[in-house]
């Protein structure tokens, strides 16, 4: 794949601060890609999650849907969070970027940031929506964002829809790993790492699914019970960064370190927080026989050929956590409405195709399914290219 179309580190001037901003790639005109904030994130980092979105966008192409996939992009500030300047630091950030939010890159929540602080934030920096660059390829502007904004207030069971898509995905991309290697979900065994966004939604879906979880990591520490946590009582009790109220754990629950997930005894893992969680070192501790990657880069390269060579199999980003952007899209383009049901059985059809296609020719090629996803958008890109162009 080519370098990326476009590179920019912004500097504020009160705090000396950075944010980056990368383009991979223009489709229609349009990029698209999450605005992540934390302490440490570089452009390398940036780069790196810009080209994982022109991948996730290419791994959804459907020639007849509604939803054309669009370009990829990513967005990053250098700031803790739960810095108390933060909020402010991302109004100054996106009233910089404001001439690509209104131009061509829509972007929403990662890690770091939630939706309703980047609709406050980009409202503060006076434009009209993150995603307001799509809304020209819209066949009719006020229908689609009426659509999205009703799916957005839809609520299950005490978590949004917005929140669910994505870990609906992520859980879906475990059970079809789970279907093809003949293992009952009764027994299975997970550990989660983040109970955040994506791994608290994750978790839900797993033991819905008959799956029983045995650990969660946040910021805090472990928390495991080999017999089963109760995931639900842990999501009532989390806050705002998925930090659980420890308060709310029974006398079985254990409180471990907070690398202690990497070494529970469970058939799967779910990395939900960090990128490079996973390196040389750590990867040894692992015994689990799946990594989900629901975080964006957890398993650093070197540590997942450690991984494949004693037969773990880690199930790629680029797949495993396409399932978020891609609900925006369904919804605003009209695949799907604004319905839990429609939007968990659409999402759930697509990862485990996506993911079988993905298995089958890692298999047939001989490779691990990340070089599969990668040859399978090496397969789409030039027909979305002859398409759309490069550039419009």
């Amino acid at each position: 794949m080519t370098a990326p179309l476009m590179t920019l580190t912004w500097t504020d001037h009160l705090t000396g601060r950075q944010g980056f901003l990368v383009v991979d790639r223009l489709v229609r005109g349009v990029c698209s890609g999450g605005l992540r904030m934390r302490g440490g994130c570089t452009l390398d980092e940036v780069a790196g999650l810009a080209r994982g979105m022109t991948m996730k966008e290419a791994l959804h192409y459907n020639p007849e849907g509604r939803y054309i996939p669009l370009g990829g992009a990513k967005g990053g500030i250098d700031c803790d969070p739960q810095d108390p300047g933060a909020y402010d630091l991302l109004v100054r950030y996106l009233r910089a970027m404001k001439p690509y939010v209104e131009s061509f890159w829509t972007t929403g929540e990662d890690l770091g940031l939630t939706q309703d602080l980047v609709d406050r934030a980009v409202e503060e920096a006076g434009l009209v929506s993150s995603i307001q660059a799509v809304y020209p390829l819209l066949d009719d502007e006020a229908a689609a964002r009426r659509r999205l904004a009703d799916a957005f207030a839809v609520e299950v069971d005490g978590i949004g829809l917005d929140e669910l898509a994505g870990g609906c995905g992520v859980a879906e991309s475990a059970l079809a790993a789970l279907d093809r290697a003949d293992v009952p979900y009764a027994g299975a065994r997970v550990a989660v790492q983040g109970l955040g966004t994506m791994g608290g939604a994750t978790a839900r879906f797993l033991a819905r699914a008959g799956l029983t979880v045995v650990a969660v990591a946040d910021i805090k520490g472990t928390i495991a019970n080999p017999a089963g946590l109760d995931v639900e009582a842990l999501l009532a009790a989390r806050d705002a960064y998925g930090t659980v109220d420890r308060s709310a754990l029974r006398p079985a629950d254990h409180e471990l370190p907070g690398d202690a997930w990497l070494s529970a005894e469970a058939e799967v893992l779910v990395p939900a927080a960090v990128s490079y969680a996973i390196d040389t070192a750590n990867q040894e501790r692992i015994t689990a026989r799946w990594i989900v990657e629901a975080a964006n880069m957890p398993v650093l390269p070197a540590a997942e050929e450690l991984l494949a060579a004693r037969g773990v199999t880690v199930l790629p980003d680029v797949v495993v956590n396409s399932g978020t952007n891609a609900w925006w899209w369904w919804t605003l383009f009209g695949d799907i409405g604004p319905d839990a049901d429609e939007a968990f059985a659409h999402t759930r059809r697509s990862m485990r195709a996506l993911i079988d296609q993905m298995l089958a020719r890692a298999e047939a090629d001989g490779t691990t399914p990340r070089a599969a996803a990668h040859a399978i958008v090496a397969d789409r890109m030039p027909v979305i290219a002859e398409r759309f162009g490069w550039y419009r």
